[in-house]
């Protein structure tokens, strides 16, 4: 297991990665969004019908096959590890705040990578507010920005998240729940359920061993010009650039993307709020969900953030539109964020100066006392 902790180890773990998203891409998930942690946990809160909103509901096995993989490897490398206590409202707040910037932009990071593979240049142009995102957070970390430690708790309080997930999916499959799902729109789109948990479950466990966060990646980059967290994330973008150029879904346009907009200016403010959240939360959703599933419990709230933050996202019109081309009976939609999620988003990036600003630890000085010399005194 150490072999993914090498350079060589994170490529191959990157391009395994990327083979896997290929799968779940060619099996049915939507396009350009084959994988997409905050996508797909807003699909997962609307199948939980804490929104209405009918296109995008569904109970995405990704997200608990995820969680699961990262459990499972943890447990066998002995690396579980249950722990909670650190800020855990400030927590939820920031993953509240990183799922508005999500769907505002239309995909987290490792979705705008997907997005990137496809030829998408809203996507490219997202980029540079992602970059400056993980530029700001890494300046407060510079500065002393920290939520405090974790403490181990008792073993099970770890493993809430992923037993509940675990229990609500099965209840789900096996129709004792009743649960919405999609007949129009992204929701209806996804690969067989038993092969997306499969593939979903060998993600987690990649992703828990390579430590694998695209905030990470940047963060280290600004911080330390460390690059390597970088490559599994290159690993994933070859494949499907490979992928996408095959399959002829490779399209180098900003227009006439799936499930995208080309309102530039909230692209680029969506993933900054996103970056800088991931930043200070300690990972980006998929980051988030793989902590969660290894034991942090502080992780499994930051989760609960962005579930909840879907939800608002749709109840109260502030995630962003997919643009369409016009029809014979309806006009083109130009898509992006309605005036309440553009106020939305903005507030969010506020708040987390201000959540960036209060919680910068000052250090202590040392005061070195003076003891007075009586040598001379004595003498």
């Amino acid at each position: 297991m150490d072999f993914f902790y090498k350079r060589s180890g994170l490529i191959v773990a990157g391009l395994i990665f990327g083979v896997l998203t290929a799968v779940l891409a060619f099996a049915g998930n939507p396009a350009n969004m084959a994988i997409c942690a905050a996508c797909f946990i807003r699909d997962v809160a609307g199948s939980l019908k804490l929104h209405s909103a009918e296109p995008v509901q569904y109970f995405r096995p990704e997200i608990v096959g995820m969680v699961v993989g990262a459990f499972l490897i943890a447990i066998a490398t002995k690396e579980y590890r249950s722990t909670a206590g650190s800020s855990p409202m400030v927590r939820f707040a920031l993953g509240f705040i990183m799922m508005i910037g999500a769907l505002v932009f239309l995909g987290c990071p490792l979705r705008m990578v997907i997005r990137m593979a496809a030829g998408d240049l809203n996507a490219w142009i997202g980029l540079i507010g992602f970059v400056l995102g993980t530029g700001t957070g890494a300046f407060f970390l510079n500065k002393g920005f920290s939520l405090g430690r974790e403490y181990d708790t008792g073993k099970a309080a770890g493993a809430v998240l992923t037993v509940v997930l675990t229990l609500l999916f099965i209840l789900a499959i096996s129709g004792l729940i009743a649960v919405a799902a999609s007949e129009k729109g992204p929701g209806s789109m996804h690969a067989p359920w038993i092969l997306a948990l499969v593939v979903a479950i060998v993600i987690g466990a990649l992703a828990q061993k390579t430590r694998l966060c695209f905030a990470s990646g940047f963060r280290n980059a600004w911080l330390m010009r460390d690059f390597t967290m970088l490559l599994p994330i290159a690993g994933i973008f070859v494949i499907m650039l490979v992928y996408n150029i095959a399959t002829g879904n490779f399209h180098l346009s900003t227009a006439g993307q799936p499930i995208a907009h080309s309102q530039q200016l909230w692209n680029i403010l969506g993933l900054y709020a996103v970056g800088f959240a991931a930043v200070l939360a300690g990972g980006c959703p998929l980051r988030q969900m793989i902590m969660a599933g290894q034991g942090s419990s502080d992780a499994a709230v930051t989760f609960l953030g962005l579930l909840v933050g879907a939800a608002f996202a749709h109840n109260f019109g502030w995630a962003g539109a997919a643009a369409a081309a016009a029809t014979d009976t309806t006009p083109a939609v130009a898509g992006g964020p309605a005036l309440a999620g553009q106020v939305a988003l903005v507030v969010c990036i506020v708040v987390l100066f201000i959540i960036a600003g209060v919680n910068i630890q000052k250090k202590k000085a040392v005061v070195v006392k003076q003891v007075p010399d009586t040598t001379a005194s004595e003498a």
